[in-house]
């Protein structure tokens, strides 16, 4: 009997396609240097970057009516240099009384994207996509089985936010006016396979208006399935974010199967490089395992966790687990743990010295898992 080949590894970066058209061009892509280089270009007043700036981050405006600074006869002109449209919300469903708010996107090109704004009573947290589909493939998860579209832009992935800033200051979000205080990059696609742009965003949402967004580094989370490489870079970044490592499997033999990337960077060197991205930035990493019922819930599972994250002399104190309770996609074998499996899973890991929280899920009578509303769509 022929054996069978194993899985083939995925590249560090899936190419797109050739030929795509770019994204407009906008001021969350540029520096502030950049967009006063690109009026002046055109042939409009320099300073008036500045002031586009301060409506777009600053007063959370993009409507031209409202920018009564601007002359009205180079309001249009001005707006479609630097503010031009990137993305028409066609569809959203919100849960938790209104506190929750899922908003299906389409891109200047039809691709789709999903965002989730969500309000606790602590905090307002965006949960933001990177890419228009995902190249990671994970089986369980339903932006993988669709694939990777394209890459989005920085202006795309920072507008997600500006909207979601600008929904919780004006009251539209149930509990009246507030504060967007988090980000999270664990919408659709891997961040760190859009490395340029999500950095770019990322900077645009901690730098002060009219820069950028005025957000703290602290404050925003960005994710991966484990690109070791660019674990790496991000630490030379000099930039506090939070990394969060979605890891899924303690062992070889079923993260290869459930994260292709597995193929190509082991558990070890994944976990490696997500403790070296704790010794160069002092912050403390993240670890999201989406729990599923008889594939990586087992309690054995919890103790080989524990063990390899605590092994090789790191101890316990660098690390925080989430274990996330699995939304369940139609049709997948990949279902929800029972919840007696969950808690002991939990129980596992904290008396193993391990911070663990279960993660508390929302939006459960929506379509709650990633790329779900995308796929209906």
């Amino acid at each position: 009997m022929t054996e069978q080949p194993g899985p083939r590894p995925l590249p560090l970066v899936l190419a797109e396609p050739r030929g795509r058209k770019k994204p407009p061009r906008h001021l969350a892509d540029l520096t502030p240097a950049e967009r006063k280089e690109l009026l002046t270009e055109m042939g409009l007043p320099g300073f008036r970057a500045q002031q586009l700036s301060t409506h777009y981050f600053g007063r959370l405006v993009h409507d031209p009516a409202e920018m009564t600074d601007l002359p009205a006869a180079q309001r249009a002109e001005l707006v479609a240099a630097l503010l031009p449209d990137l993305m028409d919300p066609i569809r959203q469903q919100s849960a938790d009384q209104g506190k929750t708010v899922k908003t299906l996107w389409k891109l200047f090109d039809g691709s789709l994207v999903e965002s989730v704004l969500m309000r606790y009573k602590d905090r307002a947290t965006i949960c933001i996509s990177s890419q228009a589909g995902c190249g990671m493939a994970c089986p369980f998860c339903a932006t993988g089985q669709g694939g990777l579209t394209r890459n989005m832009s920085t202006a795309e992935i920072v507008h997600q936010v500006v909207v979601g800033a600008r929904a919780m200051a004006s009251g539209e979000v149930a509990g009246g006016p507030g504060r967007l205080s988090n980000v999270v990059f664990m919408g659709m696609g891997e961040p760190l396979a859009n490395y340029k742009a999500t950095l770019g965003a990322v900077r645009r949402l901690i730098e002060e208006p009219p820069a950028g967004l005025g957000l703290s580094a602290r404050h925003v989370t960005v994710s991966t399935v484990g690109l070791v490489p660019r674990i790496r870079q991000l630490a030379d970044e000099g930039i506090p974010v939070t990394l969060a490592l979605s890891l899924h499997a303690p062992d070889d033999e079923l993260r290869n199967e459930i994260v292709p990337i597995n193929t190509r960077f082991s558990v070890a060197e994944t976990v490696d490089a997500a403790y070296e991205y704790f010794s160069k930035t002092g912050r403390r990493v993240s670890i999201e395992y989406a729990l599923m019922k008889d594939i990586n819930d087992q309690a054995w599972r919890a103790d080989l966790l524990g063990e390899v994250l605590a092994g090789d002399g790191r101890g316990t104190g660098w690390v925080h687990v989430n274990p996330i309770p699995l939304n369940d996609i139609p049709g997948s074998r990949f279902t929800r743990s029972a919840e007696e499996d969950m808690s002991e899973f939990v129980r596992r890991l904290n008396d193993f010295g391990i911070s663990t929280t279960l993660r508390d899920t929302r939006g459960s009578e929506i379509d709650a898992a990633c790329g779900q509303l995308a796929a209906s769509e």
